[in-house]
C-alpha cells in the first residue's frame, strides 16, 4: 500500500538539535512543510555525506518554509556523540531523531525488520501531514538533496494551484499543464 496521500501516524520521540535534547510528535509535522529522512545508522559511510548535502541544503529549504528530520534507530544519545565526534555531522543545523523503539520508521514503513535498520527513505510532507512524495534507496546508494529543492517547489505549486500539474523536470517559473480531455493524446 502506498504512503503518498495518507497522513503520518502518531509518535512521540527523543531527538538531538542545537546541543539540547528536545522531544518531538507527529505534531511537528504539521503547520509547515517537512523532510523526514531515514538513513540506516550513525558513525557509517554513506550516511554522514547524505547528511552533511542535506545540512548544505537546510538554508534552502528553511527558506521555502521547510523543517528537515533527520531519523535513524539509533539514539538521540548517540546522535549527541555523532555530532560531537564528526567534523561532517558536527554541521548539522537540523532535527536528528532517535528511532530506538522502530515506531517511526515502521510507521513510515522503511524498517529493515532483519537489521533492525532504516532504508534509505526521503519522505516530503505537507502542511497538514499528508505524505505527498516517497523516495527509498537500497543501503549502497546515496541521496542527492539538490532534488529535494524541485520536488518541494513542485509540491508547493500544485497545492497552491489546484487543477495544474507539474511536467517532469519542471522547475519554478515554466510552464505547467491543465489537465483535460483537450490534453489527452497531444503531449
Amino acid at each position: 500500500m502506498s504512503l503518498i496521500g495518507s497522513e503520518v501516524k502518531p509518535f512521540s520521540a527523543s531527538a538531538f538539535h542545537n546541543g539540547e535534547f528536545v522531544d518531538l510528535t507527529d505534531a511537528n509535522l504539521r503547520g509547515k512543510w517537512s523532510v523526514v529522512c531515514f538513513y540506516p545508522a550513525d558513525f557509517t559511510f554513506v550516511c554522514p555525506t547524505e547528511l552533511e548535502d542535506l545540512q548544505n541544503q537546510y538554508e534552502t529549504l528553511k527558506a521555502l518554509d521547510v523543517e528537515v528530520y533527520s531519523v535513524s534507530t539509533d539514539t538521540h544519545f548517540t546522535h549527541k556523540a555523532w555530532h560531537e565526534t564528526s567534523e561532517t555531522i558536527g554541521k548539522i543545523e537540523y532535527v536528528m531523531i532517535g528511532d530506538p523503539s522502530h515506531v517511526i520508521s515502521r510507521n513510515f514503513e522503511v524498517l529493515n525488520e532483519q537489521d533492525g535498520l532504516a532504508d534509505r527513505g526521503t519522505f516530503i510532507i505537507d502542511p497538514d501531514g499528508v505524505i505527498q512524495t516517497v523516495e527509498i534507496n537500497a543501503g549502497g546508494i546515496g541521496r542527492d538533496a539538490s532534488t529535494l529543492v524541485n520536488k518541494i517547489k513542485a509540491a508547493q505549486y500544485v497545492r497552491n494551484n489546484p487543477g495544474e500539474v507539474c511536467p517532469a523536470k519542471w522547475e519554478e517559473g515554466s510552464a505547467t499543464l491543465t489537465p483535460s480531455l483537450d490534453l489527452v493524446g497531444k503531449i
